[in-house]
């Protein structure tokens, strides 16, 4: 991994990504993170899979630290998360990159004590309607004020243990944790843009999709229990 020599004022950034599976979108993501400047370190958090995800970690260049925790992805950040040695975390899923100059973002955001965490924002892969309007949603809703972990979550370390890290929910654990994490301090918005795959959501439509992200995220605030939101969910996708 590219890494600038620490000044004082140079925090290290523990770059959090939690795998199942994910042998054919993880080596990818370690290449893009290995070029990366700035001063990380990268923990691969994995929930059991049954793929070559693992060795994938082990044999890459960039010796990314591995925790395997076992299956449930909350669980899986929480155990990254108290591996980590980082003053800042950030939280990357298999499919997503960060912007270039994401260290220095997240630097200038760690040097003002008010800012408890955060987002990027964030731009869907691909440069046709379907890739362009989920990109045009997901950033009303963030100036809406709510966001999920698809757009690279970050936080303090210390504040994210004084808030008890993501809460073992069968859905909705990043868009939880956001809220509390905005409870805690400034939330940020980092520019970028970060990028996401639209993949997973194209065989269903941008008006499912919205559902998924606007009508399940209501339910939840109304306080419909996340188990059966996981239901509506599974049927959504």
């Amino acid at each position: 991994m590219s890494c600038d020599p620490p000044g004082a004022a140079d925090p290290l950034v523990s770059v959090i990504v939690p795998t199942l599976d994910e042998e054919r979108a993880l080596p990818a993501l370690l290449d893009h993170l290995a070029a990366l400047p700035g001063h990380w370190e990268v923990l691969v958090s994995d929930g059991g899979s049954r793929d070559a995800t693992v060795s994938l970690v082990r044999g890459h260049p960039l010796r990314a630290r591995l925790v395997e925790p076992g299956r449930g992805r909350a669980r899986q950040l929480n155990a990254a998360a108290r591996a980590a040695r980082g003053e800042m975390l950030v939280f990357v899923h298999a499919d997503s990159r960060l912007p270039a100059d994401a260290y220095a973002s997240l630097a200038r955001a760690w040097r003002d004590q008010e800012v408890a965490g955060g987002n990027f924002a964030l731009r869907f892969e691909g440069d046709d309607l379907f890739a362009r309007t989920l990109t045009a949603v997901y950033t009303l809703q963030r100036r809406l004020g709510y966001f999920y972990g698809d757009s690279s979550i970050f936080a303090r370390a210390r504040t994210f243990e004084v808030l008890g890290g993501f809460r073992e929910l069968a859905v909705m654990d990043d868009y939880d944790f956001a809220r509390r994490l905005a409870s805690a301090g400034r939330v940020l918005r980092l520019p970028g843009p970060a990028t996401t795959s639209s993949r997973r959501w194209r065989r269903l439509g941008v008006p499912r999709t919205v559902v998924s992200w606007v009508v399940i995220r209501w339910l939840y605030v109304l306080g419909v229990p996340p188990k059966r939101l996981a239901t509506l969910y599974r049927r959504v996708r």
